[in-house]
């Protein structure tokens, strides 16, 4: 083997070690209160201080800390050792949330015949016949009341318990001429052909919670495909597996964050939950919770709130959602000339609609920093007779307004319940933020940055 094959060989290997992390952070994230779990045990391997959000704060320079809000959004920071009262935060921010359906309160439908089936609302914008014929399980939290408290507990039911049939063929000859499925007839999950009596759902909780089925007082529980994570392909070009929206970049920034430095920051990672239903709760982008986290590590160092807003106005954001990849069968559904590739690295979405955060400036600062590191970017755009999705950065800069580039991973069928990535992209895609968190990006006024 000469140097050349060995070099891409070895290059090969590297991306398949870190696809196969990716992937195992997705099989251990089955909810959003499971992802910042898994995020909790990334950062406390590392050392980060947890700061509850009830509790009065003590943050240092140097120092690296996290707090969480509802059990499914995280914020974490590390506060460089040079931080002076002329700081400023670089930040990278995902989400936790995937499309899904969620459990309803009263869980069971009876019948027809015998069956015992599960009421399920939709959960974001799934593509919903990929969730048929598939194994599922189901994760979440649940409320129980023990010892005079209530208390959450993390809940994943890893045994295939539940299933969506299709309707034959037979039975409905125009399937393949296209299908629209009512949710409330079509997607209930089939439970049980009679073995299991009326109640069993919950009974099935309180026994793997090892609790009685009356101490149960509330619960968010969401379907989880249990299809088996791949890398696959004859030379092992890609990865699939639920959740890649937005775990993929969930994962490359967080990985990313904790093996970046820089002095002259204070670095934050955040993690929302509920982007796929708009972002507007407690926990979501549009909420405070960045902005209440900013201000009390401002607070916790000294500084007061005009140094905050100095701060704040000096800060930038990688706001990182997935995209869209050219698809192989609708090329033409991409736009002629604004179109990533799977394999290719990190993409840059831009939109005038302003539904991506992404402008001349923040594109800008981004490519500099891309560019000195020998990274490769791509860019996205909407077909212009095309309406696009949105995502979390616009709707963070509401309550924490700062210059904010919109990027993310390059995928196939987003928002199916298995989607498909480039095995090259994880690791591209946190080589691209590490560069980001490692630089030092100094916006001095509307028309001048340092990047270096």
């Amino acid at each position: 083997m000469n140097g050349a094959t060995q070099e891409t060989r070895n290059g090969i290997e590297h991306d398949i070690e870190v696809s196969e992390e990716m992937l195992d952070f997705i099989q251990n994230s089955p909810s959003m209160f499971h992802t910042v779990a898994t995020i909790r045990d990334y950062l406390d391997a590392e050392g980060f201080e947890y700061l509850p959000e009830q509790s009065k704060w003590r943050v240092t320079a140097g120092g690296s800390y996290y707090t969480v809000r509802n059990g499914s959004s995280i914020v974490a920071f590390k506060v460089g050792g040079n931080v002076s009262d002329n700081y400023h935060f670089q930040m990278a921010a995902a989400h936790s949330d995937s499309p899904t359906y969620k459990v309803k309160a009263v869980p069971e439908l009876d019948g027809p015949a015998g069956y015992l089936r599960l009421n399920v609302e939709a959960y974001g914008g799934m593509i919903d016949n990929t969730w048929l014929d598939k194994p599922l399980g189901v994760a979440g939290r649940v409320l129980v009341s023990e010892d005079g408290k209530i208390a959450s507990r993390l809940l994943d039911i890893e045994k295939d318990i539940l299933l969506i049939p299709n309707l034959a063929i037979h039975m409905n000859h125009s399937i393949n001429k296209g299908m629209e499925y009512n949710r409330q007839v079509d997607m209930c999950p089939l439970f049980s052909a009679g073995e299991l009596p009326a109640g069993a759902f919950d009974e099935m909780i309180a026994q793997v919670l090892d609790v009685d089925a009356d101490q149960i007082l509330g619960k968010d529980l969401f379907l989880v495909n249990h299809q088996e994570p791949s890398i696959w392909g004859a030379a092992d070009e890609f990865v699939s597996s639920p959740k890649l929206d937005d775990l993929q970049c969930a994962f490359a920034a967080l990985k990313a964050f904790i093996a970046s430095s820089n002095d002259d920051d204070v670095s934050v990672y955040a993690c929302f939950d509920n982007e796929e239903v708009g972002s507007n709760t407690k926990q979501g982008a549009m909420s405070t919770f960045l902005r209440d986290v900013l201000s009390r590590a401002n607070s916790a160092l000294g500084y007061g709130s005009e140094d905050l807003q100095a701060a704040i106005a000096k800060s930038m954001m990688l706001s990182c959602d997935n995209a869209h990849a050219v698809h192989p069968n609708h090329p033409e559904k991409a736009d002629a000339a604004n179109h990533p590739l799977l394999n290719h690295g990190i993409v840059v979405k831009e939109a005038a609609n302003q539904k991506y955060t992404t402008d001349a400036y923040s594109r800008a600062v981004f490519a500099k920093i891309c560019n000195d590191a020998g990274i490769p970017i791509q860019f996205f755009a909407n077909r212009s007779d095309s309406a696009g999705g949105s995502t979390l950065g616009n709707l963070s800069n509401i309550q924490v307004s700062q210059h904010s580039v919109d990027i993310g991973l390059p995928q196939l069928a987003m928002h199916s319940s298995y989607e498909t990535t480039g095995v090259k992209d994880t690791a591209l895609g946190i080589a691209a933020i590490r560069a980001f968190f490692d630089a030092n990006v100094q916006i001095e006024d509307v028309d001048s940055v340092s990047v270096w």
